[in-house]
């Protein structure tokens, strides 16, 4: 009996590992999180069992896996993106871990890099940013969020679940003193066909975000990677057969 806990990837069922897609397609059950595609559930057997995780708080899929587990199936526990990069994969670990039953971690194509990244975006770039800091927005968020820490962080800040909060986060950045005219970015559906970015400066950000109405997940990126990413894009526009030189 082994349980896997998988990274899903970000959204895009083609950014699977080819070891996650490999246990998914021999696993006797697949317990799976609301935002993995079901292109990828569907390359579970027919005959596995196959259970949504939508609506169960976090405490009664661990009672699940770890049941499952006990009954000597081969599961797969598909996450988004990477099951240790705000997953609760490490949560899930210890409950299997207390239970003695066998797991292992499959790694996942974290949002953290691949989201920015579908636009261009590098969240580290030499001479601009070395250093990347993450913070989730969903279960941070309050009190507790350590703005003024995050506003003197060097280099990218990427924040997770944090789109409810935008306004919240992008102002009190900027009360703790980073700059207002930091590039920002929010990222919707980021790596599906339906992304969408939304660009501007934390002065702004919130306010044009608004006005499109995105639906999470989203991300919210701030530094001057994102410059790097409008540059980058502007060169590629730039040599594209049959663009006359400015």
């Amino acid at each position: 009996m082994t349980v896997h806990l998988v990274g899903a990837g970000p959204g895009d069922p083609g950014l699977i590992t080819v070891r996650g897609l490999e246990l998914i397609r021999r696993c006797e059950a697949i317990v799976y999180d609301d935002l993995v595609s079901d292109e990828l559930v569907d390359e579970a057997p027919a005959d596995a069992l196959r259970i949504s995780r939508r609506g169960m708080k976090q405490a009664a899929v661990n009672d699940l896996i770890v049941e499952l587990g006990l009954q000597g199936l081969d599961v797969v526990r598909l996450k988004g993106g990477d099951p240790f990069v705000f997953g609760r994969g490490g949560e899930e670990a210890l409950v299997l871990a207390a239970a003695g039953i066998e797991f292992d971690v499959v790694a996942g194509v974290s949002a953290m890099a691949s989201v920015p990244g579908s636009f261009l975006i590098p969240i580290t770039h030499r001479g601009v940013s070395a250093q990347v800091t993450l913070v989730s927005g969903q279960s941070a968020f309050g009190d507790d969020l350590p703005l003024e820490t995050l506003a003197k962080a060097p280099g990218t800040l990427v924040v997770f679940m944090g789109l409810g909060r935008l306004d919240a986060v992008a102002a009190g950045l900027i009360t703790h003193g980073r700059d207002a005219s930091t590039p920002a970015a929010v990222i919707s559906n980021g790596t599906l066909p339906n992304e969408k970015i939304v660009t501007g400066t934390l002065r702004d950000i919130a306010a044009r975000a608004a006005t499109e109405d995105l639906p999470s997940p989203a991300l919210f990126v701030v530094g001057d990677v994102i410059a790097v990413g409008d540059y980058v894009e502007s060169v590629r526009v730039s040599n594209r057969p049959g663009v006359a030189a400015s």
